[in-house]
């Protein structure tokens, strides 16, 4: 519990968190309690006495945690990333919690990291690497293909997936996109093209996420899409966990239906994700299997994780407090629409 004026009860929090929150917070001075673990229906009490939580994107913001943040005297809830489904943004709305979030920080960072997935797998990096390491140089099992002159599909055309597009552009890919939301002007000047989401899946090599996760989104990639696509496309995730059908991945992969899937996110990321499981057994049945696939890389969800892009969304978070407390209007907020 803090005393002071202003505190801020940060969850879910790592030593890269600390460090590039303690850095720009020399600049705001707020009173901020780190707290390494999540922000759920258990921990939610912990609250009390904190004007400010903030939280990431596995912390559970559900209606009884909202509930219990303001008996807790909880005013807002500040997200340190883009995404907000976590939230419950009505039970916020009802209780007059404010809810802020870090729209843009580096949409490089993300875009950077796909394109390293997309190369590692189709060039089977993780193989190659773990061979010579053991001192093995053969090239048996290794043939990869040039991503010149094949067609890339990008799934969501915001910040990120314009920088995603203009980069495989730069290979020499072809771009198609989809958005229903679509960015006409910068699409045209490019020289790409938005297609019909039918025809998008059954042209492209490559398809990478970059869309929110909404109720139109979740399981866009799903049994009928993947059975549209060819059978050695690949699928790029760094957006959000759930935008795939994971059962239907697996069972992709499983059939050869699908050339491989290079995985930044989870839907069920949030009880391994962040956390070191290399001496406990993983329960997830449909993780485990991910992971035994050799066409499948899975990364921790560290798109994000560079030190732009952790200045950024700390100079961010702790802007959108600040004008929180200052009572000035909040550029970042998040309403139920």
């Amino acid at each position: 519990m803090c005393n002071s004026d202003f505190c801020i009860a940060f969850y879910d929090t790592r030593v890269y968190d600390r460090d590039a929150f303690t850095e720009a917070n020399k600049q705001f001075m707020y009173n901020i309690d780190f707290f390494d673990f999540h922000l759920d229906e258990r921990t939610a009490y912990t609250a009390k006495g904190y004007k400010a939580v903030c939280a990431f994107v596995n912390d559970t913001l559900n209606a009884k945690v909202i509930g219990i943040l303001k008996e807790c005297g909880v005013e807002i809830i500040a997200m340190r990333c883009a995404g907000y489904n976590n939230v419950d943004l009505k039970a916020a709305e009802e209780t007059g919690i404010k809810v802020v979030r870090v729209p843009a920080y580096s949409p490089h960072s993300v875009a950077e990291h796909a394109v390293a997935l997309l190369m590692a797998l189709t060039r089977h990096i993780p193989q190659a690497y773990m061979r010579t390491r053991t001192g093995n140089f053969t090239l048996n099992g290794l043939t990869g293909r040039d991503l010149c002159g094949l067609t890339a599909g990008i799934l969501g055309t915001g910040k990120i997936g314009r920088i995603m597009a203009e980069i495989l552009s730069g290979f020499g890919m072809k771009i198609v996109l989809y958005d229903p939301y679509p960015a006409k002007e910068w699409a045209e000047k490019a020289g790409f093209t938005y297609l019909p989401l039918d025809q998008f899946f059954k042209s492209v090599d490559v398809v990478s996420l970059h869309c929110p996760l909404t109720q139109d989104t979740k399981h866009i990639i799903n049994e009928n899409s993947l059975r549209l696509m060819k059978h050695d496309a690949v699928v790029i995730n760094t957006g959000r966990g759930a935008l795939i059908d994971t059962h239907a991945l697996v069972h992709a992969l499983k059939h050869q239906e699908i050339g491989g899937a290079a995985l930044d996110v989870y839907e069920e990321e949030s009880k391994y994700f962040f956390d070191d499981w290399s001496a406990n057994v993983i329960r997830d049945d449909v993780l485990a299997r991910l992971m035994t696939f050799p066409n499948v890389i899975i990364t921790g969800h560290q798109a994000f994780l560079t030190t732009n892009a952790l200045e950024s969304i700390a100079e961010t978070t702790l802007d959108n407090v600040k004008a929180f407390s200052a009572g000035k209007p909040l550029a970042n907020e998040v309403k139920l629409s």
